[in-house]
């Protein structure tokens, strides 16, 4: 079966086996439980605290947690992503067996917070990091035969970006590859290019 907050795909088991996990708890607590997964999508951070309060009822260990915590950021994020209704919403959970009592709380606080979360889904979404230069060296490696026949060439590049959330800081990564490797990146990298100058 086929749910829209999941892409017009069938839902991932890991998120099946959650849902029955969040099962577990109050309505009155889930409802809470989505509020601070709400509040950590617009404000960036979680208050664990609170979180382990709200789970201690349905003595759910620290995996349990973090799955809850997982799920319930899954399900929100993709229903803003997907645009999805609420009423929409709340019968897919039900489909997937979370009670109407848990589905109408969560729908209920997505209802009102999707447009912020949207807005905070359209901040950060195509943020690209920033290249700012290529290391390179190539290294010929002499076979041992007497001939000194000279084997295939190994290409040492080291790409220096700035990542979007580390404050200018320069990062770096390195691979090494060899010449059918590298034809296939530049092969890669011209076929993006196309793309991107194909959406201008």
């Amino acid at each position: 079966m086929k749910f829209k907050f999941c892409g017009d795909l069938d839902c991932p088991d890991w998120v099946l086996a959650e849902i029955t996990n969040l099962s577990k708890m109050s309505s009155v607590k889930m409802k809470l439980l989505i509020t601070q997964v709400i509040k950590c999508m617009l404000e960036g951070e979680l208050n664990y605290d609170k979180v382990y309060k709200l789970t201690a009822d349905a003595k759910f260990d620290l995996s349990d947690i973090k799955g809850s915590i997982a799920t319930s950021h899954f399900i929100l994020c993709n229903a803003a992503k997907y645009n999805m209704e609420s009423d929409a919403l709340c019968n897919e959970l039900q489909q997937l067996g979370l009670p109407k009592e848990h589905a109408t709380g969560l729908c209920r606080a997505y209802h009102d917070n999707v447009e912020k979360l949207r807005q905070v889904l359209q901040d950060t979404s195509l943020r690209l990091s920033k290249f700012k230069s290529c290391d390179w060296r190539v290294d010929y490696v002499m076979s041992s035969s007497v001939q000194q026949q000279v084997d295939q060439p190994e290409f040492h590049l080291k790409l220096n970006y700035t990542a979007t959330d580390s404050n200018d800081e320069v990062k770096s990564a390195a691979f090494t590859t060899d010449r059918e490797g590298l034809r296939e990146l530049i092969r890669e990298l011209k076929e993006a290019r196309k793309v991107m100058e194909s959406l201008h």
